[in-house]
């Protein structure tokens, strides 16, 4: 072989070999911090809806559509029409301009909102805002993880990305109660929403400043091999369309995201139903710290074994007996601690397997659909679970909550149906040629390398 010859090809496998950089654990945790805070806002008045009713009592009609739940519904509202425009920004220009201009918005949003905390129409307003900004920041986690990170860590960076929202959900469900009066047998009863919403605003805020300072586009060296280029993007929705694996994730997350977003921002009225009078966010608090426990394991385990589909399936499963306690909780027992008791486990158990299921269905879905742009893919698996959580928290909250028990029933039975659903996934081809490469890649017995022909 000529010299120059086998200059060109030592110099191809050279450029070929993928690397890994200590940035992405920056980057990571940039992205991780401004998903945090776009959850805080959200859900900032969710778990304390009654006391913050009494706060903004008069300023605006609690049988009107722009109620305390709107704050909630305006998320999912705007993502629905905000969703494909963000993901064309993400695979058109790159994270660094999408994650930007999200990170400028809920900066600029979340503080305007803090400042303004007294004023429900400027609340509103600024919710708005945030929910405009939420798909530039959400639809990323797959764009993020494919551009920094190894095939082998993906489901952990995803995993990681879930679990800083649901920390944000957390913070949203537990810590505010705390910040103002949740008790109705206290005199402070519908106060410090001023001060509970300027902490999170300058929390939102200093986020959105860091972002803006540290994220960046891509590594100077891609930390895989892409085998295939990308199509376009309006090209990329059909051939994901066109996949039958990923028409069952779409319909998962039809079913499954609805319902977490509408037990999420329904979570004091549920627990009303129940009988709990204290607005102190433990039912959906213990919903998402299970749901923390869930995505900070069952992702890692997923890399770590390369499977995908066992743990969806156990997910979709899990998630079964959560809902079927969080519905019948009150039919179990006529004991308000029994069913307070029953209610904080079901939500527990709802939580750790429910959220789960989102950053391994979004790795599942980039992988199955791939080349197709990972921030489509996954942007069509929130925006159906934002259609339907929508519909469902509007249902829920009509007429004070007449339907939310009707609502929970079907919960039910939705969730038993997307269990025989979730048995029809195949595994992701990705994941499978991923082990084989590995395998191949060993030291063999002689001490060398055994390489795939």
């Amino acid at each position: 072989m000529p010299v120059h010859a086998t200059k060109r090809r030592i110099h191809t496998d050279r450029c070929d070999m993928p690397k890994v950089y200590p940035y992405r654990w920056v980057i990571l945790l940039v992205f991780m911090l401004i998903n945090m805070v776009v959850q805080i806002q959200w859900l900032a008045h969710a778990a304390v809806a009654r006391p913050a009713a009494i706060f903004y009592e008069g300023q605006f009609d609690p049988s009107s559509f722009v109620n305390i739940d709107f704050l909630a519904v305006v998320y999912m509202l705007v993502f629905v029409w905000m969703s494909f425009p963000a993901s064309y920004v993400i695979d058109t220009y790159g994270i660094r301009i999408g994650i930007s201009l999200g990170a400028a918005l809920v900066g600029i949003c979340g503080l305007m909102k803090g400042l303004l905390g007294d004023d429900f129409t400027a609340v509103v307003i600024t919710q708005v805002g945030l929910a405009v900004a939420q798909p530039f920041i959400l639809n990323s986690v797959t764009a993020v993880s494919v551009r920094w990170f190894p095939l082998r860590e993906r489901g952990m960076a995803a995993g990681l990305s879930a679990l800083a929202q649901y920390l944000g959900i957390v913070i949203a469900m537990i810590a505010t109660p705390f910040m103002v009066g949740s008790d109705p047998t206290e005199p402070g009863y519908g106060t410090g929403f001023e001060r509970m919403l300027s902490i999170y605003g300058w929390l939102t805020f200093g986020a959105a400043l860091v972002t803006l300072l540290l994220l960046r586009e891509r590594p100077p060296t891609p930390p895989a091999v892409e085998a295939l280029p990308k199509p376009a993007f309006a090209k990329g929705i059909r051939h994901i369309l066109s996949q039958r694996d990923m028409r069952i994730t779409l319909y998962l997350f039809l079913m499954g995201l609805g319902i977490f977003n509408a037990v999420s921002s329904m979570t004091d009225s549920i627990a009303a139903e129940a009988g709990i009078e204290d607005s102190d966010g433990l039912i959906g608090g213990l919903m998402l710290i299970g749901g923390i426990l869930g995505a900070s394991t069952l992702p890692l385990l997923s890399d770590k074994l390369r499977k995908r589909r066992i743990f969806l399936v156990v997910c979709v499963l899990g998630m079964v007996p959560g809902m079927l306690g969080l519905t019948f909780a009150g039919n179990l027992s006529h004991d308000p601690a029994t069913v307070h008791a029953i209610s904080l486990v079901s939500s527990f158990i709802l939580g750790f397997f429910i959220m789960s299921a989102g950053p391994l269905g979004f790795q599942y879905a980039a992988e199955v659909t791939h080349p197709a742009p990972e921030s489509t893919s996954q942007g069509m698996l929130l925006w159906v679970g934002q259609i339907t959580g929508m519909l469902f928290v509007a249902g829920m909250s009509v007429e004070n909550g007449r339907y939310l028990p009707a609502f929970m029933r079907a919960f039910s039975v939705l969730s038993v149906l997307s269990a025989v659903v979730v048995l029809f996934l195949r595994e992701s081809p990705m994941i499978i040629t991923e082990q084989d490469r590995l395998e191949s890649n060993r030291p063999s017995i002689e001490g060398g390398t055994k390489k795939r022909p």
